[in-house]
């Protein structure tokens, strides 16, 4: 199974390859995903931050 085919679910862990993001190649856990759009949680030293993208922005990694 190809890695494109496989689908983007709540647990995934993803990276952003949207070029026009400031999020570009950060990797984060998908906690939820509706219709098109998922929210990605980031966690990075002493932050964490939860952000919603379109799911042809992101890529399973």
């Amino acid at each position: 199974m190809e890695l494109s085919s496989k689908p983007i679910l709540p647990g995934s862990v993803v990276v952003v390859k949207d070029i026009n993001s400031i999020y570009r190649g950060y990797k984060g856990f998908v906690q939820r995903v509706t219709k098109n759009k998922a929210a990605v949680l980031f966690e990075g030293g002493n932050w964490d931050k939860l952000i919603t993208f379109q799911l042809t922005s992101l890529e399973l990694i």
